[in-house]
């Protein structure tokens, strides 16, 4: 009578592990699961940034909004001359807010002021603008910078570039370990990949002196743009699989 024999020995290298099932022919086959990684540091090449117009006004809701369409126009249309539309660069709005504050004493309430908010982004390849697009909007009235991101634009490229070398370094460790035992590889079980980035990069606002200071004829000096730090662009590809043993 044939015996079929189980693989159950436990393999402690890394995160790797042996284990057993049960086929519905009720051979038993061995298999290795294990995980690999594969990442990579890119210089970011895309940049996307917030920007917000707060307007108020203590008696008119119309006061407020004529307000901020006439420098929400000034801000946008100077944007738009900083981009490259050529290149993919765009602008849009994300957001768009009317409405009134009250303040509160109790169970009274009393109007404030009212408040308006237009907020665009700036999606553009030009990073080294990025800077001077925030101090121009900052100039013709823009409250605030919400928020700014660096991403790659070959994104999906990188990715599947790093998970054919995951599942490469996968097969190659489940070989090894397979060798170890002594066993050989008999077909995958199972695979599951994922790939993301960390494209949440902590800039860095430098105001750099300026507006304070005069030159040796008493005028000031042209101002420099705000320098942003773009950092890198971290892309994570993760390889999760199971081969089966003979």
């Amino acid at each position: 009578m044939k015996k079929f024999l189980l693989l159950a020995a436990v393999i402690a290298l890394g995160c790797y592990s042996t284990q057993a099932i049960t086929t519905t022919t009720g051979i038993e086959r061995g298999y290795i699961s294990l995980s690999s990684t594969a990442n990579a540091e890119l210089a970011p090449d895309v940049a996307e940034v917030s920007i917000a117009v707060q307007t108020f006004d203590n008696k008119s809701m119309q006061k407020a909004t004529l307000q901020n369409k006439e420098i929400s126009e000034k801000v946008i249309t100077e944007l738009k001359a900083m981009i490259n539309t050529a290149n993919g660069d765009f602008i849009k709005t994300t957001d768009y807010n009317a409405s009134p504050i009250y303040s509160y004493s109790g169970s009274k309430r009393t109007l404030d002021k009212y408040q308006v908010s237009n907020s665009v982004v700036v999606h553009t390849k030009s990073i080294d603008k990025v800077g001077a697009m925030i101090d121009k909007a900052i100039a013709l009235g823009a409250t605030n910078v919400n928020s700014l991101s660096f991403s790659v634009s070959n994104y999906e490229n990188q990715c599947n570039s790093l998970l054919e070398l995951a599942s490469k370094r996968a097969k190659n460790r489940a070989e090894a370990v397979a060798k170890s035992v002594p066993a050989q590889i008999a077909g995958i079980r199972t695979m599951d990949v994922s790939c993301s980035a960390n494209n949440v990069v902590r800039t860095q606002y430098r105001l750099m002196k300026s507006n304070m200071m005069m030159d040796a004829a008493g005028a000031a000096p042209e101002a420099a743009s705000t320098s942003i730090e773009s950092g890198v662009v971290k892309i994570y590809a993760n390889v999760n699989a199971s081969f089966f043993v003979k």
